[in-house]
C-alpha cells in the first residue's frame, strides 16, 4: 500500500475521459492519478499550484532573514541609492 496525499483519486484512464469534470470535482484540491492502483502523479489546480508556490517563496525569504538577523550593519545614505 502507499500513501496517497490527497484526499481523492482518479485512474488515467477516467482522466483521459474528462479532465475538465475531474479539475472540477476536485473543488480546487490536489487529486491523486493512479496508474494500475498506484500513484503515478498528481493533478492540482492552478491556483492552488500558484498558492503553493507563493507559500514556498515566503519560507525561502523567511530563511534568508533568518540568515541575517545576526549580520553586521551596513550604513547606507539615500544619495547613494
Amino acid at each position: 500500500m502507499e500513501l496517497l496525499l490527497a484526499r481523492s483519486s482518479v485512474s488515467i484512464t477516467e482522466l483521459k475521459k474528462s479532465p475538465s469534470s475531474v479539475i472540477e470535482q476536485a473543488n480546487g484540491q490536489p487529486v491523486a492519478i493512479l496508474n494500475h492502483n498506484r500513484p503515478e502523479a498528481y493533478l492540482v489546480p492552478a491556483a492552488t499550484f500558484a498558492a503553493m508556490m507563493e507559500w514556498l517563496e515566503d519560507i525561502e525569504l523567511a530563511e534568508i532573514v533568518r540568515s541575517r538577523v545576526n549580520s553586521e550593519d551596513v550604513e547606507v545614505s539615500l544619495d547613494d541609492l
